[in-house]
């Protein structure tokens, strides 16, 4: 399809077997050479499941693994989701008619993204029913068209395909067999401490607990239901399920490039890459997951494992690479100015500026929250009175409004908490 649209692009449908940097040379999978002039290393990252040899456990990253996820669903009474990053919150709030047991490790909900009191705010939309429509997204949507891989493709097993946009569950019909609209029990401050199939479960003589009725319900009861695997959690708790989903995050995917060849590695795992997207080797590049950031960010950037965040590094890659191969130079792109991040959680609006959580800013930092439940949560991150992030939940539209109040870093100060009055017009007094 690229190949129609675009004559100077050639599509190799292969893995990567070697690279070897000092001969500027890719050797692929199905035996062929291909020397570069410039190279883009663009892998993504790898889902790091927590039980790499069990087929009750599921690890969604992209397209692919969706698809296989919904298949599954449609037979499931019962699934377990571990992890408290995006995809479990979308999960969670998206499935239907199948009870979910969500074992996260932290005391709230999505703390990636969250403090607690956003994490309370989102959390009574969660637990109640969901009549209402989808609200409207105002963006652009990405989403696959064309040619679907098989995903019982014996050859393809273990190929990572395309990665998951923000609308990657937009097409799928997650619901399971039960007629209820949603069912969902927290466990908190947990992780897997064992799994358990079905026979090694029996011979163990232990007991799995029912899906609990309501949050407040304190009565432990014996599951009599036998389920094909069972999950044992560190606060003693088992629950029976017909798989478990492992959404624990991510590893860069550099698996097929260090092998003879002496990248820089940051701390997580990625290849270093300085301002221009270079990494530590000549005419080698790298962007998205598969990278790790290395030179000095602005004062309110930082690098998140993010398909849109991705999608910016790879433009401004090729950018790079386009000015190097002609002897130009390129300024940094506008897009690393200030951390900006728009996506959808719980049927609300969600966008993230800056330093949301306070990342970096130690102790020296206020917070400026406004809430009205089930309409909107807004929180101001200031130090020393400028603005360094926001968390806006809902239809605020003070997005625009705080992104340049975070830029120009114009001192607020003389306005206090007054800044979030919602009897105050703010859009209009900093237009």
């Amino acid at each position: 399809m690229l190949e129609n649209r675009f004559p100077n692009i050639k599509v190799i449908e292969s893995g990567v077997k070697q690279l070897n940097s000092k001969e500027h040379c890719i050797l692929t999978e199905d035996g062929n050479q291909h020397i570069y002039k410039k190279l883009c290393l663009c892998a993504g990252a790898k889902p790091k499941l927590i039980c790499e040899e069990n087929s009750y456990v599921l690890g969604i990253r992209d397209t692919d693994s969706a698809q296989e996820f919904q298949k599954q669903l449609t037979k499931a009474k019962r699934i377990m989701i571990i992890g408290n990053g995006g995809i479990a919150l979308e999960l969670v709030y998206e499935i239907e008619g199948c009870e979910v047991i969500w074992a996260i490790k932290d005391k709230a909900i999505g703390n990636t993204f969250f403090d607690a009191g956003a994490a309370e705010f989102l959390t009574s939309k969660l637990i109640a029913e969901k009549p209402e429509a989808k609200i409207a997204q105002k963006r652009t949507r990405y989403t696959t068209e064309g040619r679907k891989k098989e995903a019982e493709t014996k050859a393809n097993a273990g190929n990572i395909g395309s990665a998951l946009g923000p609308d990657w569950h937009e097409g799928l019909d997650l619901k399971g067999t039960k007629e209820f609209s949603h069912k969902i029990h927290i466990e908190t401050m947990c992780e897997v401490k064992k799994i358990y199939l079905q026979e090694e479960f029996r011979i163990s003589k232990k007991k799995s607990l029912t899906f609990p009725r309501d949050h407040h319900n304190q009565l432990v009861i014996a599951d009599k239901e036998i389920w094909p695997v069972y999950v044992e959690l560190t606060n003693e708790k088992i629950y029976g399920c017909d798989f478990i989903v492992s959404a624990t995050g991510v590893t860069p995917n550099t698996e097929p490039f260090l092998c003879g060849n002496n990248f820089d590695v940051g701390k997580d795992g990625g290849l270093k890459v300085d301002d221009h997207m270079r990494t530590s080797l000549p005419d080698i590049y790298a962007a998205g997951d598969i990278c790790t950031a290395s030179w000095q960010p602005s004062p309110v950037w930082q690098q998140m494992r993010l398909w849109t965040q991705a999608r910016q590094m790879g433009w401004y890659a090729a950018k790079c690479m386009a000015a190097a191969s002609v002897g130009e130079s390129t300024d940094m792109d506008f897009s690393f100015e200030l951390f900006a991040h728009v996506t959808k959680f719980f049927n609300y609006k969600v966008v993230l500026l800056g330093k949301y959580n306070a990342q970096g800013l130690g102790l020296d930092h206020e917070l400026i929250l406004r809430c009205t439940k089930g309409q909107e949560y807004i929180k101001a991150v200031l130090q020393n009175g400028r603005m360094m992030g926001a968390v806006l939940i809902g239809e605020t539209d003070l997005e625009e409004t705080f992104e340049n109040l975070i830029l120009n870093q114009m001192n607020l100060s003389a306005y206090g908490e007054d800044l979030l009055d919602p009897n105050i017009d703010i859009e209009d007094y900093f237009d």
